[in-house]
């Protein structure tokens, strides 16, 4: 039987592996790294303290993905065009990503996967840990009804739910990841300080609520990712001293977990393009304004232009229009 290829051995793709691999699913990973490579092949994949299981390692140079193979796409965006160009026609492609890629939405694929847990990887090994759990959604867009393995079923690490669409959860986690990634890569703090640093926790918050009239605006469905609903975090916002509350709630839980952008900035190439990108697209459509996000959007633009080091002064400034406030 074909493996379930796995594209990207990072946090995702080695968490998503490791279930499959749990569950008796044999599992091909690819990875342009040649250090995971070499590691995947030596030591197996492996999740927080539990033991590594034995998987197929493939260079991405190397990868010749097979007819009506699954191909779970857990790359990040900027290099959907790359795997994209591999592909035959009629592999069944899962991508299980955070963003918004024209390119990937044109590709016509049936089903994809939206992760709340939240993972993060090794830098040349395929060791993730889960650092907040979560869930893993399934379901189709625009219809579709492709496949997904029967066997993945989380294995512990996290739970699956399977949707009959998953628009409105990824539009959900759009909401967030625009509002956390952007700040606290070009900052260079952790997602604890969104919520810890004052200056940081009022443009999280500012952002959180610009995001949230944007996609209102723009009429999509937004479903539940995390503890609370979209509508739900909107209201608590608009009340200061419960939104205070909140986040000294949930800031010690997050204290030493990062966002998926971080350190990208200075390495030239970052998601924001299929993250704020969207929402201003999406805000250019509507006619909703989007002050705050068209600060964030230049600002961290500029600062990957120039490889710039991140720190918390790059953020100040922002928020400073009267619209933005």
């Amino acid at each position: 039987m074909e493996p379930v290829t796995i594209v990207g051995a990072g946090g995702i793709g080695c968490a998503v592996g490791y279930a499959l691999r749990a569950g008796g699913t044999a599992v091909r990973f690819v990875e342009a790294n040649p250090a995971k490579v070499a590691a995947g092949r030596r030591d197996g994949v492996r999740v927080d303290d539990r033991p590594p299981l034995a998987a197929e390692f493939v260079p991405f140079a190397e990868w010749a993905p097979q007819p009506r193979s699954t191909v779970l796409l857990c790359t990040k965006c900027y290099d959907n065009a790359a795997v994209l160009a591999k592909l035959p026609a009629d592999v069944n492609l899962i991508p299980i990503q955070n963003g918004f890629d024209p390119q990937l939405a044109a590709h016509g694929h049936a089903r994809e996967g939206i992760a709340s847990f939240v993972s993060e990887c090794a830098a040349d090994r395929p060791h993730t840990r889960v650092t907040r759990p979560g869930e893993l959604h399934l379901g189709g867009r625009d219809g579709g009804t492709g496949a997904t393995p029967a066997e993945l079923s989380g294995a512990g690490l996290f739970r699956v739910v399977r949707v009959n669409q998953i628009a409105p959860f990824k539009y959900a986690k759009l909401m967030y990841n625009a509002a956390i990634s952007p700040l606290a890569a070009a900052a260079g703090i952790d997602n604890g300080q969104l919520l810890s640093v004052p200056a940081a926790r009022r443009l999280f918050f500012a952002l959180l609520q610009e995001n949230y009239r944007i996609l209102s605006a723009a009429g999509v469905p937004l479903g539940k990712v995390g503890p609370f609903a979209p509508r739900t975090v909107a209201w608590i916002l608009r009340r200061k001293w419960l939104a205070g509350l909140m986040a000294r709630r949930f800031e010690p839980s997050l204290r030493g977990t990062y966002c998926s952008m971080a350190g990208e900035i200075a390495k030239g190439r970052t998601e924001l393009d299929n993250y704020t990108g969207h929402l201003l697209w999406l805000a250019d459509a509507t006619g909703e304004p989007a002050p705050l996000n068209r600060e964030v959007y230049d600002l961290v633009s500029g600062m990957t232009a120039a490889r710039a080091a991140p720190g918390i002064d790059r953020l100040s400034g922002l928020g400073a229009s009267p619209l933005a406030a």
